[in-house]
Order: structure tokens, then C-alpha cells, then sequence
């Protein structure tokens, strides 16, 4: 049986949420309503707007690179799922939160296929490229508009989460994941975490990995112990603080 908590148990701290027929969490954001989708996207109705975090295109190609040999199928996966996700929701506009590339060479090494794909997300819709860590200096020869970070719907979109707390940031960066156990037993998958005020979504990207909530990077971000939203196989899965373990 799983090990994630029932949703009782993940009402321990009174958090306003829905699950959806399609699996996806509705909750509040600061003074907007989200919805996180068990991709690991975050979709913002208002504004018709898909964000997606560190999908790191081209991860497998860079290890190559290094001689640590991972299969060179990460860029054709991640932009397979992200193009499901724009195919279900047709978004007006699409945000890349940053760490889109996980290097600054790896727009050169996609192949002429993935390039075209990135492409076509362009198409009848607004691109947005959130710089990161990883990718600062935004494309190079694709389509979009580049961007340290963006005001929507009441909420301040940036890559890296500034330090203390910060009502309405939408950030990526720190990769979250949940580690629940139980005596059900063990499972850890990614997650969103947020405190109704600021929410940090998951990697987004196949070989982007994560980083247990529980670790100190995410110490001082919240008002009050965060919710994990864990994603399932077709559904997002609300976690309770006291429901998480360290790895």
C-alpha cells in the first residue's frame, strides 16, 4: 500500500485545497488561485499561464560530456511531457522558470528535432524564459522573451527563492521532494511545497532529481509548516509537515 498520508492528515494545518477530477491540487496562492498538476506544473487560470521549473534540457548530454555516460533521452522526455501539458490546457502563455538548459552549451548540443519542438512552443502563444543559475544568459537562438522574473496574477515569478519570507513568489531552484514513512512503508517523489503564500515547484526536467523539504536550504521560506504537494502517478498527493521525514 502507499505510504502517503490520508487527507486529514495533511489538514493538520487547516490548508485550503481541493483535489480535482484530474487529479490536480486547487489551492490559494497569496491572492491568486493555482492549480498543481501532477506534471509537476503549475497552471494559473486567470492568465491562461503554464509554469514549468528547472527542466535542465540536455543533463545527459553534459554528463556525456564529463564521461559519466546517462542515456541521451532526458531532452526528448521532458519537452514530451511539457508538450502534453500544453496540448491539455492550450496557455495563452508559457513560462520557463529558469535552469531550462542545465548548462550554457546545451542550447548548441540539442538535436535539430528537440530545437524544433522548443519552437513550436512559441507558436500562437507568449514564451517566457525566467533566467537561472544555470542558463543566465536566456536562449540564444530561440524563440521567446527572456526575463529575470515576472509580476502575474498578483505573484512575483523568479528562479531562486530570495531569503525570508516572501508572500505571492512563485520559485524554482531547490528541486523539492517528500519522503513520507510510514507503516505503510516508504516513498519519496517531488513535490510542490508551499504556506498559502509562496510556493516553490518541482523539477520539472527527467534527470533533474531532489531535495528533501526537510533540508536546511528550505529553513526561515515559510510562515508556518508548509504543505507538500507529493506528485503521484496522475495525481498530486497533499502532505502534512509532520507527515515528512529526512532522507
Amino acid at each position: 500500500m502507499s505510504a502517503l498520508p490520508s487527507e486529514s492528515e495533511a489538514r493538520a494545518f487547516a490548508y485550503d485545497y481541493t483535489v480535482g477530477d484530474c487529479g490536480s491540487l486547487r489551492t490559494r496562492l497569496s491572492a491568486a488561485e493555482a492549480l498543481l498538476r501532477a506534471s509537476g506544473a503549475l497552471w494559473l487560470a486567470a492568465e491562461r499561464a503554464l509554469v514549468v521549473a528547472d527542466l535542465h534540457l540536455e543533463k545527459g548530454s553534459s554528463y556525456a560530456a564529463r564521461g559519466q555516460m546517462l542515456p541521451p533521452y532526458d531532452t526528448r522526455e521532458t519537452l514530451g511531457r511539457l508538450e502534453a501539458e500544453v496540448a491539455a490546457l492550450s496557455p495563452a502563455i508559457v513560462i520557463l522558470l529558469g535552469d531550462t538548459f542545465h548548462d550554457r552549451k546545451s542550447e548548441a548540443r540539442l538535436a535539430a528535432d528537440d530545437a524544433t519542438r522548443l519552437r513550436a512552443l512559441a507558436g500562437g502563444r507568449t514564451l517566457v524564459w525566467v533566467v537561472g543559475n544555470h542558463d543566465a544568459d536566456g536562449p540564444r537562438a530561440l524563440p521567446g522573451e527572456a526575463a529575470d522574473e515576472l509580476s502575474l496574477c498578483g505573484l512575483t515569478l523568479r528562479h531562486e527563492p530570495r531569503p525570508g519570507l516572501q508572500p505571492g513568489e512563485v520559485s524554482g531552484h531547490l528541486h523539492p521532494a517528500a519522503k513520507v514513512k510510514s507503516f505503510r512503508g516508504t516513498v519519496r517523489r517531488r513535490c510542490f511545497v508551499t504556506d498559502a503564500e509562496r510556493l516553490i515547484l518541482p523539477a520539472f526536467g527527467a534527470y533533474a532529481g531532489g531535495l528533501n523539504v526537510r533540508d536546511q536550504a528550505f529553513a526561515g521560506l515559510f510562515i508556518r509548516p508548509p504543505l507538500a504537494a507529493a506528485l503521484g502517478h496522475g495525481r498530486v498527493h497533499p502532505v502534512g509537515w509532520r507527515s515528512l521525514t529526512e532522507d
